[in-house]
């Protein structure tokens, strides 16, 4: 599709042909597209907000990081947030303190669980500790399974005994889910507390949670 095409697509009123002249940029270039995304970051469809934070992840660009950004802050859809905050991660390592940051400051449940998903890919163990520890006192159940799950990528890192004590007190939360989570990520931690724990949860009251600490004993 020529770009006289999409920039006509882009100025659509019908926002589905707003988001095809958008799926069509990436055929261009960084520097014909980051601008042309860049341009729709206040489209009044929340769904082609949605596809220029996707475009603008792999159209990077200062300008496509600082657009990022604007929409972490102030675009009043979560999934465009969540959306955000995961293409930010495709910058790397600038991206780091921007999410861990977002993550202390926004509450919501769905752009915290992408902020988690997003930071395994960038390989950094302190800041991903950082956000598990936070995650595992949210009030949010889902969040707090995924900051346990999330702890188990640090076992071979330099912050793996931190991530097992975290999980640890975990064994006894009142949530059977959560104690289920519990057994699954300590089977991933080759050290005598964890199987202790896993012993311990073989006598749980709920079959799923035995179950998973069952199988965390299995050679």
């Amino acid at each position: 599709m020529d770009l006289a095409e999409i920039k006509a697509l882009l100025a659509n009123s019908d926002s589905q042909q707003r988001r095809k002249g958008i799926i069509a940029l990436r055929d261009y270039d960084t520097d014909v597209a980051s601008p042309l995304l860049i341009a729709r970051q206040e489209d009044p469809e929340f769904t082609v907000r949605s596809f220029v934070a996707m475009g603008l992840g792999h159209k990077r660009s200062d300008a496509g990081f600082a657009a990022l950004l604007t929409m972490i802050d102030a675009d009043p859809d979560a999934n465009v947030r969540a959306e955000a905050c995961n293409s930010l991660s495709m910058y790397g390592d600038v991206a780091i303190p921007q999410l861990v940051s977002t993550f202390h400051t926004n509450d919501n449940w769905l752009i915290r669980r992408s902020i988690l998903a997003a930071m395994i890919d960038l390989h950094s163990p302190e800041p991903m500790l950082d956000i598990c520890l936070a995650a595992i006192q949210d009030k949010d159940m889902t969040v707090v399974n995924a900051g346990i799950d999330h702890l188990t990528t640090l076992v071979d890192t330099e912050q793996s005994a931190a991530a097992l004590a975290a999980i640890l007190p975990l064994k006894t939360a009142e949530s059977w889910y959560t104690r289920m989570h519990v057994a699954s990520a300590l089977k991933r931690f080759d050290h005598p507390a964890a199987q202790a724990a896993l012993i311990e949860l073989r006598q749980d009251k709920h079959h799923k949670v035995i179950a998973a600490a069952l199988e965390g004993l299995l050679p």
